[in-house]
């Protein structure tokens, strides 16, 4: 058989000259190890065509630089050398390189009381660029937790008082009569609302860090918040966590303001955005409070 050489028709000169910002591919499964543990992730890869007279770019290239980080630990050092193969491979076509990476971070939760442990998922984005020398990561990640809203407990207090008043009005009450009052569905006639929030949280690593800080960050904001949703419970813990929400009574502009504040003190982190949502149990409608710094 003949040696033939294939066409490479995205070589070919291009007409109209005109550079693109980014080419590249979306949802490629490559299996990553994040924190010690192999996870299955989704890669964005991408860089700019600044040669417009060139049709296109070398997408296998990019496809089989990602085999480098199947066993690998992801860092910001091999999230670099990364990108600086994309660059590589694409030295005269491309200014910058781009990487996004989508997984779902798995950790054990202990419940608050008993020795329950369960898994929680949070969703992760990795988003990191090399361009001119600059090179910079960010995370993002969703929390869940739970706010109760401030306005509806003292409503549910006063409307208490008022029953308290009714059932006991001119008469002598001891200690006891109360307590089984307290504990009677009769007696606690109204209860906040409360309902299940999400914090979505983008942070940007200084170029010193050295590793992804992806459980110290959650754990910063489940701590901030102090009402983390729960994994497996007993009674105890429900009541903990009942608990939790009574002592955390939060708007969404509440925390917005804590988590601003927790946030700014991350050593390693250099600017940040936040939002919250809560999913109103009194509306139809949510509740929304954003923040940055920095960005």
């Amino acid at each position: 058989m003949t040696n033939l050489t294939l066409p490479d028709i995205a070589t070919q000169q291009q007409q109209h000259a005109t550079p693109l910002d980014w080419v590249g591919m979306c949802g490629i499964a490559v299996p990553t190890v994040i924190e010690g543990r192999h996870v299955s992730a989704k890669f964005d890869v991408g860089v700019s065509l600044v040669d417009g007279s060139s049709r296109g770019i070398h997408m296998s290239r990019l496809y089989l630089s990602l085999q480098s980080l199947e066993h690998q630990p992801l860092t910001p050092t091999t999230i670099r050398q990364l990108l600086s193969d994309f660059m590589r491979s694409h030295e005269g076509l491309s200014s910058a390189a781009y990487v996004r990476i989508s997984f779902e971070h798995l950790l054990k939760r202990a419940a608050l009381v008993s020795p329950l442990t369960g898994w929680k998922s949070y969703a992760i984005t990795v988003d990191a660029r090399l361009e001119n020398g600059m090179f910079h990561v960010e995370l993002f990640v969703r929390v869940p937790y739970s706010s109760t809203c401030p306005c509806s407990a003292a409503l549910a207090r006063q409307l208490v008082q008022q029953q308290f008043t009714a059932d006991f009005n001119g008469q002598q009450i001891n200690h006891d009569d109360v307590l089984a009052w307290l504990g009677s569905s009769e007696g606690i006639v109204a209860t906040p609302h409360s309902q299940r929030s999400h914090a979505e949280i983008h942070v940007r690593l200084n170029s010193s860090v050295q590793v992804l800080p992806l459980t110290e960050l959650i754990d910063q904001v489940e701590i901030s918040l102090g009402t983390a949703v729960q994994t497996a419970v007993k009674r105890a813990d429900e009541q903990a966590f009942a608990l939790a929400n009574g002592q955390n009574l939060m708007f969404c502009e509440d925390a917005a303001r804590r988590l601003h504040q927790t946030l700014r003190h991350l050593e390693w982190a250099c600017a940040f955005k936040l939002r919250v949502e809560h999913a109103e149990s009194l509306h139809a409608h949510d509740a929304v409070a954003s923040s940055q710094w920095q960005w």
